[in-house]
């Protein structure tokens, strides 16, 4: 079994394992106690701190252990925000963020407070002139990903962090995709991260609060972690945590290369071999691990399966492998192509033979998929000039099928209504005309759901 899903979690590192048992032995007390196993667990401990910041690039005593990355994130968001709540209640995301990020917002929101989502390129990409249009006296937090999770595309954390603090405003940047690549660049704030993509286990998150921001930590206090996150520490997990950092740093820069030569490979040869296909992300600054793709006319969750009997773990941000039919909000942000979506996050030492096999299975898959989908005639029929498409009660990836199956019906110049009540259509309708070079014309309330035009240009 091939196992491409790291950006969802690594496996679990040598390094770690071999850490983690060793402290097993030595790390079970009570680091706060002065006895001889206590003082013993907070030599552990402390170490541990002490490598995750060198590897984060900040002091031992800014950076505190969590229980996860989510936690990490809600916990420094909500601090960042009540510290500067004389400033004002105003927060800054972006519309690609990781869903703690957008939870965290939501629940802002429904505080009383105000929130700004800056919108993405195609590529997934914000811009920092975007970011500092957003800026406002009352900005209380700004929050930016170092790198998106399902496609890949790096953000210019740098430069955002840069028109932050001249506006005074602290950055927030969850770093979980890219920390086991080599530390954010630039003078952010606070910044978060989650030991499990890197190969360290689970259940470990970390925060960093640099000096001299304002931050008051919510809910009820503990005297652990600097009064950052309450509980008694995992410290075989801490230490095993930051020991897997600490590795893959050391092997980092290499490792990138090679798998950004493979990467490479997968983007070239997928929208080469594979018909109707769509290679999204940004092409140049992006992770060394992943590629992401959306296939035409293909269900994405079956595509999946047809893949894991293949022996390929992969995931997918397709609305059709969501139980709310829903496309991911990453992928709707982008305003690109979400169904038959599939990501191949590459792990370190990923075999180049395993990605050779993945090449060759693929073609064979997706066109399997398609054949088995055994979609229907489409229900159409001519009102005025217009040629009207029902697809009412069907789901991603029937509609654009369906509209696929007609265009060559109507004259040029004429137009194509498609009924369609699922969420998914109102992404992949304009997704499907920008790959094959139709007009969309946009979209109209429907007695059910909504009716979106396009226009036959060839």
């Amino acid at each position: 079994m091939s196992y491409f899903d790291a950006a969802s979690a690594a496996p679990l590192h040598p390094v770690a394992r071999q850490a983690l048992l060793a402290s097993l032995d030595e790390g079970w007390a009570d680091p706060a106690r002065l006895y001889r196993e206590g003082r013993r667990a907070r030599m552990l401990l402390d170490a541990a701190r002490e490598a995750a910041a060198e590897a984060v690039g900040c002091r031992p005593d800014e950076l505190v252990f969590t229980p996860s990355g989510t936690r990490a994130v809600h916990s420094g968001i909500a601090g960042a925000l009540a510290g500067r709540r004389r400033t004002g209640r105003h927060l800054i995301v972006s519309s690609v963020e990781h869903s703690s990020v957008l939870h965290s917002a939501e629940t802002h929101e429904a505080g009383g407070g105000t929130v700004s989502r800056v919108e993405v390129d195609r590529g997934g990409a914000v811009s920092a002139e975007t970011y500092a249009r957003a800026l406002r006296p009352d900005t209380a937090l700004a929050c930016l990903q170092s790198a998106n999770h399902e496609v890949g595309t790096e953000q210019p954390v740098a430069e955002v962090a840069d028109r932050c603090r001249a506006a005074g405003v602290p950055l927030l940047v969850d770093a979980a995709q890219s920390l086991g690549w080599g530390p954010v660049d630039g003078p952010w704030s606070l910044l978060t991260g989650s030991a499990h993509k890197w190969g360290g286990p689970s259940g470990v998150g970390l925060l960093v609060v640099r000096k001299g921001v304002r931050f008051a930590p919510q809910g009820a206090l503990d005297e652990r972690e600097s009064g950052r996150a309450a509980g008694f520490e995992n410290i075989p997990a801490v230490v095993a945590a930051a020991a897997s950092l600490r590795a893959l740093r050391a092997e980092a820069a290499a490792e990138a290369t090679r798998l950004r030569k493979l990467t490479e490979r997968i983007r070239a040869r997928v929208a080469a071999v594979v018909p109707d296909v769509e290679v999204v992300g940004d092409p140049r600054r992006r992770l060394p691990g992943i590629v992401t793709f959306s296939c035409l006319y293909v269900d994405g969750e079956a595509l999946l399966h047809e893949l894991d009997r293949e022996g390929f773990s992969v995931s997918s941000g397709s609305s059709c492998t969501s139980s709310t039919l829903t496309p991911s909000h990453v992928l709707r942000a982008m305003g690109v192509l979400s169904e038959g979506n599939v990501r191949v996050s590459l792990p370190f030492g990923a075999a180049e033979e395993d990605v050779e096999r993945f090449l060759a299975v693929l073609p064979g898959a997706v066109a399997g998929v398609r054949e088995k989908l055994g979609v229907p005639a489409p229900v159409a029929d001519v009102r005025g000039d217009e040629l009207v498409v029902d697809a009412l009660g069907k789901r991603c990836p029937i509609p654009v099928i369906e509209l696929a199956k007609v265009i060559g019906d109507v004259p040029v110049g004429s137009t194509v209504r498609v009924l369609s009540d699922d969420e998914a259509a109102r992404l992949d309708i304009p997704a499907w005309c920008e790959m094959r070079g139709q007009e969309y014309v946009g979209e109209e309330p429907a007695d059910h759901g909504f009716a979106y035009v396009v226009r036959r240009v060839s």
